[in-house]
């Protein structure tokens, strides 16, 4: 899961280089964190966070193939 945030934020942004994704897991989820350099958030976030919250539903779908829950959070 964590290879497809990544592939899906590299290809948004104009710096790929910066882009990382941390996975901490939790009792109830396994969160992913999203770290794109300042100048991308708006790229990755979206107009409106339509952007995120396409990522946020595509990670659900394929969280529930795989029977676990993911969290996608977004840091600068």
């Amino acid at each position: 899961m964590k290879e497809f945030v990544e592939y899906i934020a590299k290809s948004l942004v104009s710096d790929p280089s910066k882009v990382w994704v941390e996975e901490i897991s939790s009792p109830k989820a396994i969160v992913l964190e999203l770290h794109v350099a300042e100048d991308d958030m708006g790229r990755v976030i979206g107009k409106g966070g339509r952007v995120a919250n396409a990522m946020r539903t595509l990670l659900q779908v394929a969280s529930v193939r795989q029977g676990k829950k993911y969290m996608l959070e977004i840091v600068g």
